[in-house]
């Protein structure tokens, strides 16, 4: 039986009953973390890691009571060592452009969380970097709310479909790490509306049945006592049926605070809920209604969700070949190729060939960042293990590329070039600071506070050996957008990998090599100039986020960029035409042949963007509307159809309150990326 909202809320009237035999305590302590903060740090210095096994909350064994069981993600179940599929970071999965392939990444993960014994998935990071220099941005699929809300709610339907409780994370406007914990963000009514709520109600019309609030303030609140965010928006407005959780440890402030405030468990240790709750009750500070409100909430959902199968997934599930292969995939369609001047790509990996990689990167298993997100797998394939297994009959040469004359030669003397370079879990992650750090072992990590572009000595690298060779590309590895614009012409191609993955190395050299066919699109805004972007003091104690972030505000300020979002080129050449747009009662309906011209079979994904241009209001010049991924075999073509509901094209007017939709003519395009270049255009009337 999967765990629908309509299924859930069967049990309202059973939690109901269960919770009105409880004494005050009990309830109150349905809406606590288990483990002490004491023995979570112990395991952390002990051979052992955050979330090791996991985090038990809620549960009452007396009353026969399960407690929920916290696995955090989202790049693979973070428990266990050395067994845990380690998928491509979120973002990576985000340029594939791909909700099936997602969802059933979200089925994978949900298989591994029951075998782990767990029943919550913490994993589903959706939050929208307002700068891509945010530390972790790798956790999240990219700049964009629209494609968040759709590859979020992916995730959500493959996890709950194992009938893992999906948590979705954190709400809301968190996107700084070193100011994490006491920045209070500001925005205006349409900004909050359109751009940084509209992914996380995507997620819970998709049905996701927990929400974890975000260690930041909004508006001078924190959001984890929020009565604006958790209880009106939230739980209210949109009807959301499930529980939600705190940032663990220092996610609430304040005992009071957080309960009237909508908080309904505190994790993943009982601080301020459990006696100080129970206390704040009995003196009237907090009304019991809203502890039975809280536990209700919470009892429904274990009930469901622990009722809805008696199915047995055994431990060989965790870390199998199925899901390993899994994680390739994501890597293989995930990674982008951004240039390719003069088609040096594929490269030849003829017998007995040279082949010279560079770079530190080239030789590290780098799956991304050391905090909450960190995946323990059995293995990891770095980009010289994979290029040296894929041109096995080829003299593959390593080099850190510290001496720079030492690399010239060796690429003077190379048939090809192999850069990989970017950063690693001590150049961006989860931030933990030095208040915060007694007994912490996991990486500092942090915001990209010096520069979106490559480390200097990368660059110059590039700069110095790029042009002896011009049988050369550069693979980056990075969580979030990287400045190319200083080096780009020095190298013949461009790889965008992110974090990879466990099989990383092999889909890099595999795409390298010609055996797969490149397929990514960048799920981010490549800018000319840092500067392009919106300014952000990552030190502070206080952020205005404005309206306009990524390639909107390129577009509206008539600004090009580098490299446009949605953009990712091929092997092959595809040709998009016979646009067709029509308008219907309920949405708009977009269709486009598409045809493999080449000779490589190959995948395109297919965009759709609406405009605004006759709008009373400021709006962008379009937005992201719709997208589909499509296998085109070579030489044949394929019809693609995208259609979006028409309330995806209203505004919100923060003067009534309401969404509204415009009646005017509209643009609307379709192609392969936001450059106008690469789309057909057609107009439709409302």
């Amino acid at each position: 039986m999967k765990c629908t909202k309509k299924y859930r809320i069967a049990y309202t009237d059973r939690a109901k009953e269960i919770v009105g035999r409880l004494t005050l305590e009990q309830k109150v302590s349905l809406m606590s973390g288990s483990i002490s903060l004491n023995d979570m740090l112990v395991d952390m210095q002990d051979n052992k890691h955050y979330n090791y096994n996991p985090y038990p909350a809620g549960g009452i064994a007396e009353e026969g009571i399960q407690p929920v069981l916290f696995c955090d993600g989202p790049r693979g179940v973070v428990c266990g060592k050395g067994k845990s599929t380690c998928y491509p970071v979120s973002m990576c999965r985000g340029a594939t452009f791909d909700t099936e392939l997602e969802e059933r990444i979200g089925k994978a993960i949900g298989r591994e969380i029951r075998a782990y014994g767990g029943n919550l998935f913490g994993g589903v990071c959706i939050n929208l970097p307002y700068n891509p220099g945010w530390g972790r941005g790798q956790e999240t699929y990219g700049e964009e709310s629209f494609h968040l809300g759709q590859m979020g709610s992916a995730l959500v339907r493959g996890v709950q479909e194992e009938n893992v409780i999906a948590c979705v994370k954190h709400y809301a406007f968190n996107s700084m790490e070193i100011s994490r914990f006491k920045v209070s963000v500001d925005c205006d009514k349409r900004t909050e509306r359109e751009v940084y709520l509209p992914h996380f109600k995507e997620c819970i019309d998709n049905g996701a049945a927990c929400v974890m609030s975000s260690y930041n303030l909004y508006k001078g609140t924190q959001c984890g006592h929020h009565d604006y965010l958790l209880n009106k928006v939230l739980k209210e407005e949109w009807d959301f049926d499930g529980f939600v959780m705190s940032d663990f440890v220092w996610g609430i402030r304040d005992t009071v605070e957080a309960a009237n405030g909508g908080q309904d468990m505190e994790m993943c240790c009982t601080l301020l809920f459990g006696d100080k709750l129970v206390e704040a009750v009995r003196d009237g500070r907090v009304p019991e209604e809203k502890i039975d409100q809280s536990a209700i909430r919470i009892m429904r959902t274990i009930l469901a969700f622990t009722e809805a199968d008696n199915r047995i997934y055994d431990k060989s599930l965790i870390g199998c070949k199925e899901h390993v292969a899994l994680a390739l995939e994501a890597a293989r369609r995930g990674i982008t190729l951004i240039q390719n001047k003069n088609n040096v790509l594929p490269f030849k990996k003829d017998k007995g060939s040279r082949i010279v990689v560079l770079g530190k990167l080239a030789n590290k298993e780098n799956t991304g960042d050391y905090g909450s997100s960190r995946v323990y797998p059995d293995y990891v394939v770095t980009p010289l293990q994979g290029i040296a297994r894929e041109a096995s009959e080829s003299e593959v040469i390593f080099n850190d590329g510290s001496n720079l004359e030492h690399a010239k030669r060796l690429a003077s003397e190379a048939d090809c070039v192999v850069f990989v370079v970017g950063y690693d879990h001590d150049d961006e992650g989860e931030y933990v600071s030095e208040d915060k750090s007694s007994g912490y072992t996991g990486s500092i990590g942090g915001d990209r506070v010096d520069s979106l572009g490559l480390h200097r000595d990368e660059i110059e690298l590039i700069r110095e050996v790029g042009p002896v060779n011009s049988n050369s590309a550069a693979v980056l590895i990075g969580g979030n957008m990287i400045m190319i614009d200083e080096w780009k012409d020095c190298v013949g191609a461009i790889l965008m990998a992110y974090y990879p993955g466990m099989e990383g190395g092999t889909a890099i050299a595999e795409i390298l090599f010609g055996k797969v066919n490149p397929s990514g699109k960048l799920p981010f805004v490549i800018p000319v100039k840092e500067s392009d972007l919106p300014r952000v003091n990552w030190d502070t104690t206080s952020q205005y986020y404005e309206y306009y972030h990524g390639y909107a505000k390129l577009e509206k300020e008539g600004i090009a960029p580098s490299v446009p979002y949605g953009f990712g080129l091929s092997y092959t050449d595809f040709k998009v035409y016979d646009a067709d747009f029509s308008v219907g009662k309920d949405e708009i309906t977009a269709s486009c042949k598409v045809k493999n011209t080449g000779s490589m079979d190959g995948a395109e994904v297919i965009q759709l963007y609406v405009g605004f241009s006759n709008s009373g209001v400021d709006r962008p010049v379009k937005l992201l509307r719709g997208f589909k991924r499509v296998e085109v075999k070579a030489k044949k073509e394929k019809k693609v159809t995208i259609t979006c509901p028409l309330e995806k094209l209203k505004y919100y007017n923060p003067e009534t309150e309401q969404w509204e939709l415009e009646h005017m003519e509209y643009e609307v395009y379709i192609g392969t990326s936001s450059d106008n270049r690469d789309l057909l255009k057609g107009t439709f009337r409302i």
